[in-house]
This record gives structure tokens, sequence and C-alpha cells, in this order.
């Protein structure tokens, strides 16, 4: 059951970076949007072996163990808040700031 789960985390994981691109896609002609990014984590690793560790069944030893990961999840969503491209409008009230700043 555990290697279901730990692909279970893989396919949430994926479905929320889908989610995530599917936003961008969808607001990308969208004034001001800026893109978004799904960034990641591993899960906690579980030790098989410990460093240096002689298989019993092969006689070999393992220099750096054996561990198995418990898989991933998602840890943030990231705003791209780098400069887009600036629009002429035809309004007077319309503004954007130039360069480095934020309002």
């Amino acid at each position: 059951m555990d290697a279901l789960r730990i692909a279970a985390t893989g396919m949430d994981a994926q479905q929320t970076r889908v989610a995530v691109i599917s936003n961008n896609i969808a607001n990308m002609s969208t004034t001001a949007f800026s893109t978004r990014r799904a960034e990641f984590v591993d899960l906690h690793y579980q030790q098989i072996r410990a460093p240096g560790a002689i298989s019993s069944s092969t006689g070999l030893i393992a220099p750096g163990g054996i561990e198995l990961g418990l898989g991933v999840r998602m840890s943030t969503v990231s705003v791209n808040i780098e400069q887009g491209a600036l629009r002429q409008t035809s309004s007077d009230l319309d503004l954007a700031v130039e360069g480095r700043g934020f309002f």
C-alpha cells in the first residue's frame, strides 16, 4: 500500500501543477496578470539500510545506505513579480509603474 500512497502524492502534485498552468493560460491576455508557478518539496525519506551496512543476501556494502522517498507535496504557488509589458490606454485615470516598485 505504501507504493500506491507514494504514487498518489505524485499524481496529486501533478494535478495541482496542471491547474496552475491552466490558470496561467486562461489569463495570458488579462492586463496586469502575473504568472504563477507551483513549487514542490519531497516528503520525508525512510531509511531502509544504514550507510555502510552489509546486505545479508549478497554480502555487498551499501556505502550511502538505502533510503525510500515517501512522496511529494506542494510547498507554495509563487507569483512572478517581474515587470510586464506597458500598454498605452486612452483613459486619463490609468497608470503604471515603470522600473522597480509596486503600488
